[in-house]
């Protein structure tokens, strides 16, 4: 049996404009059997040097799989930093399996069915019941939340099993749906990628038939990434997942303006889908919106006809293919085959979420094009008091674009209610 490991590790660090406290924290795999295996999870706390005393922020990253920023001051980093360091201390959690946390990899060693008794353990009721472990431990009574995307999908889990530990939450692009199939999900992103697509070529008409010819090379020549892997058509059009983005297409353009065959073309390529470097965004995408349900490969499922019979670019979607296409997730193949087969617990409580007290605010961004807006709308509706911004004004990246008004705008909106 492990030994159950109560301490953690601080260590402070000052750099201009900033206090940082960088803490390490062991925290059981599974939150049931807290007597079994632990990992670690990384914080970092961030503070103006004269605001130690400051009541927490938690920051929840999006995601799934992706750590938290990396804080500076001049210039401040990331851009809603310095509003949230006004009123709180900043608290950056490396999300299990990210950044400095125990990492994710191939898992070497276990079996597909250990693998996958292992990933389950990673969506965002293990997040916020790490959250929990941690408030505890530093001695606070309560603490604020900020979720971007799949961070905002972790805040409403933390609204239905722990809202006792919250004082007021905050969600910028990431009201997930409630107990809805994710075919469901899918569906509607997929018209939302198509339209993404059209406005793309209506704003660079010569970026179609400079993805014609690509795809072309591709399906007749063997073009290989400096990594090594064969770069399919298939995997070159999962960077449209750019295209949610207020910079994204401008990005692919100027990335298609590059020789196909260049090194800068097939490095901006390789790290353009950066699956391979965080691997829990493919194995746990479609299990992150799994709300009690099985999810069976459903963009794969669900693909409409037409991406395959011309160069239209998919988005933030997951596929079989992928744990061949990516040498880095072939070590995961079998794990993630029974992972799409499993039978997922609920995420959320809607009586719980319905009679939720913490102050509350969300930004819904109108024409998100990773996070389904009518989804929102009906979460926004059965959670207690909570306040929204429904706001054209953004894409989904809204609060790296402009991060500093739109908490500004939440937190407003959770000390005012109507």
């Amino acid at each position: 049996m492990a030994e159950v490991r109560e301490q953690h590790e601080a260590v402070e660090l000052r750099v201009p404009g900033l206090v940082l406290t960088e803490h390490e924290f062991s925290v059981p795999l599974d939150h049931a059997r807290p007597d079994a295996d632990h990992i670690s999870v990384f914080a970092r706390e961030v503070a103006d040097p004269g605001g130690l005393e400051r009541p927490y922020l938690v920051f929840f990253q999006g995601g799934p799989g992706t750590e938290a920023p990396r804080p500076t001051r001049f210039p401040s980093s990331p851009g809603w930093l310095d509003r949230a360091l006004q009123e709180y201390r900043v608290l950056m959690l490396d999300q299990r399996g990210t950044g400095r946390s125990s990492p994710i990899g191939s898992l070497p060693g276990l079996s597909a069915e250990r693998q996958a008794d292992h990933l389950a353990r990673f969506r965002a009721d293990s997040i916020v019941l790490d959250a929990e472990l941690i408030r505890h431990r530093l001695g606070v009574d309560r603490w604020s939340v900020l979720g971007q995307s799949f961070g905002g999908f972790c805040v409403t889990s933390y609204l239905s099993l722990a809202p006792d530990g919250l004082r007021e939450a905050f969600i910028t692009g990431g009201l997930p749906p409630l107990a809805r199939p994710v075919d469901d999900v899918y569906s509607a992103t997929y018209r939302r990628v198509l339209e993404r697509n059209r406005r793309y070529h209506e704003r660079y008409p010569q970026d179609r038939e400079r993805l014609r010819r690509l795809r072309q090379r591709l399906e007749e020549t063997e073009v290989r990434l400096p990594g090594g892997d064969r770069l399919t058509w298939r995997r070159f059009r999962q960077l449209g997942s750019a295209l949610g983005m207020s910079d994204g297409a401008a990005k692919l353009h100027h990335l298609l303006e590059l020789p196909a065959d260049s090194p800068a073309f097939l490095h901006d390529v390789e790290t353009g889908a950066p699956f391979a470097r965080n691997p829990l965004y493919a194995i746990l995408h479609e299990a992150s919106y799994a709300d009690g349900c099985v999810t069976g490969w459903s963009a794969e499922r669900l693909l409409p006809p037409e991406f395959n019979s011309s160069e239209l670019l998919t988005g933030e979607h997951v596929y079989h293919w992928m744990f061949e296409d990516y040498s880095a997730l072939r070590p995961l193949a079998a794990a993630a085959e029974l992972l799409a087969q499993r039978k997922w617990p609920r995420l959320y409580d809607e009586v719980a979420l319905s009679r939720c007290a913490v102050p509350a605010a969300a930004a819904i961004y109108s024409d998100d094009m990773y996070v389904e807006r009518g989804f929102s709308e009906e979460t926004a509706r059965a959670i207690c008091g909570l306040r929204v911004w429904l706001t054209s004004e953004y894409d989904h990246n809204g609060l790296r674009a402009d991060g500093g008004r739109i908490l500004d705008r939440l937190i407003h909106l959770a000390h005012n209610p109507a």
